[in-house]
């Protein structure tokens, strides 16, 4: 009754993160308990009461389930903080590098990796150092343990030794609860070269006194325009082309920009050089500094191009090409004129001067082939065909004119002898054929084949060609020396040069009619019974009988033989026969011929 305090003592509890129950040290109201100890009512309780007998026996309480490492220790890593030194031997500038890395504990497995954070543009092999795998302790087998870690100390793993600095909260609780003491943890020493890099580089440089804003103000969207030449001629498949040159007055820039022109066959790119500063004199540099630098800077540079550099009728050098100004626009002269007090502007004349004709030498006919076939080889490489008049050889396809010719000639034998003389009105060729003559002597056969023939005086510069103007009756053509007269023509010449009157000329035209004129009265007077060059009918029977009669005296002659050979000759079928072809026809065949005869007839 004289309890004021009734509550009941705290059992449950924290410790390492982890809850557990504990057993009560005092009861309700604070008094003690005292552990293991019985009341002596208690005992009697027990030994009164038998629970075996009542019950049976007691079941026992299942043991506890079994946790594997796997899942116990599941997701579950130690991290150490630590660094290892690495050798630089090729380098004037380090000699050592620190890398720094962290250091991985799996507890499920008992395994370890290295991993090493990967730096930008480092040039180093970064990332995983070395794989997750259980890394040996030393030869005898042994592998690390989560035991043999600890801050401050030195792990050796395959050849290279690492300094443990510190390690992360978990860790150290997980240490700690495992009953390992931590060494207190050290500073990381970071690489002395990286923090070297870091570190501003520390410039000297004077203020100056010029006031870019100024210029900027005054001279914005004020630009110099040039224009130059690049002379590449002496590069391989180079030329002269024109570009433009442009001068910012508010940066002192220079822009280089082409100047296309239509069809010139060049893609369509329009700056040469983009708007930068120009160097114009670079400072003495060392036989050991690189020639070649991606940026240039006023430190490489003593002196950049300004206006005053370019000037018209003067070369300038920009980036290696030579720049040849002959002029530039009307702005630009007025801010030379007032800014420099330049007055000479005279413009020069840069276009090409024509080349030189060279005339060109046509070598002296050699006489193989056709003139303007062969002529064709001295103006290409690949020569070409003339071209052909094609309306012409379809027009007078077919279409020949033929003559009967004598050749000229000192020797006896050779003014006997016959030809025809054939002229292709389709191509303008002439061809020569000579009728065979039997027990003459002469192979008859072509003579000439068809070819152009070119007339006396005609030359390789200005030739001139016999045309059917030239052939008249009784008129002398010379056929590559060899002089041939015309005796005879077809009667398709003469229908032909009447159709078409107005391409002859009337002398030629009229050549042929007188010839055709007296060769219808022979055969018109042969024909009727009138009288013949003032002969009667019975004189005319009178010396054909003396004809026969002197004939007959000669009975080795064969008539059947004679007349065949008249006929032959007799081609036309006028049944008229020049003199001298009648008395040459008469020696062929053994005729004796009486010079009183031959008159009268």
């Amino acid at each position: 009754p004289q309890k004021t305090s009734f509550h009941r003592s705290q059992t449950l509890g924290y410790k390492n993160g982890f809850a557990f129950c504990r057993l009560p040290t005092v009861g309700i109201g604070g008094e003690r308990l005292y552990v293991n100890q019985l009341s002596q009512a208690e005992l009697d309780e027990l030994s009164n009461m038998r629970p075996t007998l009542t019950y049976g026996q007691a079941k026992r309480a299942p043991p506890s389930d079994f946790i594997p490492a796997h899942v116990a220790f599941d997701k579950k890593i130690l991290k150490f903080d630590a660094y290892f030194q690495e050798d630089v031997p090729l380098s004037a500038e380090e000699h050592y590098r620190i890398r720094q890395v962290g250091i991985y504990y799996y507890l499920e497995d008992d395994s370890m990796s290295v991993m090493e954070p990967v730096v930008q543009n480092s040039g180093l092999p970064q990332g995983k150092l070395i794989r997750r795998q259980r890394v040996p302790k030393n030869d005898r087998g042994d592998h690390y343990h989560w035991k043999d870690l600890n801050r401050g100390m030195n792990i050796t793993m395959y050849g290279r030794t690492y300094r443990i600095v510190n390690c992360d909260p978990f860790t150290q609780v997980f240490l700690e609860s495992q009953g390992i003491e931590l060494n207190p943890p050290e500073k990381m020493i970071f690489d002395p070269y990286t923090e070297l890099r870091r570190m501003p580089m520390r410039k000297y440089i004077t203020p100056s006194d010029f006031d870019q804003l100024k210029q900027f103000l005054t001279y914005d969207k004020k630009v110099l325009r040039f224009y130059a030449m690049w002379d590449d001629t002496n590069s391989m498949f180079g030329e002269n082309r024109p570009y433009i040159i442009h001068y910012y007055l508010a940066d002192d820039t220079v822009e280089v920009r082409e100047i296309h022109k239509h069809n010139d066959g060049r893609d369509p790119f329009p700056v040469l050089i983009k708007r930068q500063r120009l160097p114009k004199t670079f400072v003495d540099k060392k036989k050991t500094f690189p020639s070649c630098a991606l940026e240039i800077s006023d430190q490489e540079v003593l002196e950049w191009y300004t206006a005053k550099d370019f000037a018209v009728g003067k070369s300038t050098t920009l980036l290696g090409r030579t720049f040849f100004i002959y002029d530039c626009d009307e702005f630009t002269r007025n801010f030379y004129r007032d800014k420099f007090g330049i007055t000479d502007f005279q413009p020069v004349d840069v276009r090409e001067k024509p080349l030189e004709e060279v005339p060109q030498v046509i070598p002296p006919y050699n006489g193989f082939g056709f003139l303007e076939d062969s002529l064709q080889n001295c103006f290409s490489l690949l020569p070409k065909p003339p071209r052909k008049d094609v309306i012409k050889m379809l027009e007078n396809d077919h279409k020949v004119l033929r003559y009967q010719v004598v050749l000229e000639s000192p020797n006896p034998e050779d003014r006997k002898r016959r030809f025809i003389l054939s002229y292709f009105l389709s191509n303008d060729m002439i061809s020569i054929y000579e009728p065979p003559v039997r027990n003459s002597g002469i192979i008859g056969g072509k003579y000439l084949g068809k070819t152009r023939v070119p007339k006396p005086g005609s030359t390789t510069e200005n030739a001139t060609y016999y045309e059917p103007s030239d052939l008249t009756i009784g008129s002398t053509i010379e056929v590559f020396g060899h002089r041939f007269v015309i005796t005879d023509a077809d009667e398709y010449v003469l229908n032909y040069m009447e159709s078409n009157a107005e391409s002859f000329p009337a002398a030629t035209l009229q050549s042929l009619r007188d010839h055709f004129h007296q060769r219808q009265v022979v055969k018109e007077t042969a024909k009727s019974d009138s009288p013949i060059l003032g002969t009667s009918k019975q004189e005319l029977d009178e010396l054909i009988a003396q004809v026969q009669e002197k004939l007959t005296l000669h009975n080795y002659l064969n008539n059947r033989k004679i007349q065949e050979e008249f006929l032959q000759r007799d081609k036309d079928g006028s049944g008229i026969l020049d003199k001298g072809e009648f008395l040459a026809l008469c020696d062929s065949l053994s005729v004796p011929t009486s010079d009183i005869l031959v008159n009268k007839v």
